[in-house]
């Protein structure tokens, strides 16, 4: 592994960083690999129970590298980045976006393939695709508007502009926004919130929603009942604590 996108642990919580901070964490061919390993790795580590993907230096990142696109990059595969994101949204655990700074168009598709995104007050989002005549092909179509609405991705994607995290937060892009001077330690204290519940019902709920996502009411139901993985190996133990106290 190298150190285009670092890992640390600390007592169920995995920080990866996007680590290219005198590139503005432009994204590579580079960086997706080591993504994609890490990402790999923690389907198989059990000791993480939420994880956090961050920007290292100014922002979290200012998008795909034009460099790499203007001199032809060596994909392994056709699709390969979009198939990287997949395999994080569907990571079985809760995926937290942390987004400082910069976010724009490919780095906009990996925050968006993260369960939501929290924000810095510095943090700006922009879809600029058409701005250099490209199209998405790592996602942008699809996640957009189911986190946004279908009117409002339009905008963003035709228009190119940047919103800030103020108007961000109005149209649902991100959950909340905290001051940059603390901004790490309230990603923390959030993430924590969600490590003291259930890693069996993060798994479970993640693939509930990710199976019945845009169905109709009637189907959705019916698979919650049909398909539903029933109670986790702690239970007993959490509902004995809550009844001691």
């Amino acid at each position: 592994m190298g150190d285009l996108v670092t890992r640390k642990d600390d007592s169920g919580l995995c920080w990866l960083t996007l680590n290219r901070p005198d590139k503005l964490n432009a994204l590579t061919v580079d960086m997706f690999r080591e993504l994609r390993a890490h990402v790999s790795d923690l389907y198989k580590d059990d000791s993480v129970g939420c994880v956090i993907l961050k920007g290292a230096g100014k922002c979290f990142s200012a998008g795909h590298d034009l460099g790499d696109i203007a001199e032809g990059e060596a994909v392994p595969s056709r699709g390969w980045h979009s198939e990287t994101l997949r395999l994080m949204e569907k990571l079985p655990k809760p995926v937290i976006a942390g987004v400082h700074g910069h976010c724009y168009t490919g780095a906009l598709e990996v925050a968006l393939a993260a369960d939501f995104i929290l924000a810095a007050q510095s943090a700006k989002f922009a879809d600029t695709h058409a701005k250099w005549a490209l199209t998405p092909i790592w996602g942008m179509s699809q996640r957009l508007p189911r986190r946004v609405g279908i009117a409002t991705a339009k905008r963003l994607m035709f228009t190119a502009e940047t919103v800030r995290a103020d108007e961000a937060l109005r149209m649902g892009l991100c959950e909340a926004i905290f001051a940059d001077e603390s901004f790490e330690t309230e990603l923390e204290s959030f993430a924590r919130q969600i490590l003291a519940n259930s890693p069996f019902s993060h798994a479970a709920n993640k693939r509930l929603l990710e199976a019945t996502d845009a169905d109709k009411m009637d189907a959705g139901l019916q698979w919650e009942i049909l398909e539903n993985e029933g109670v986790g190996p702690d239970m007993q133990a959490r509902i004995g604590a809550f009844m001691k106290k």
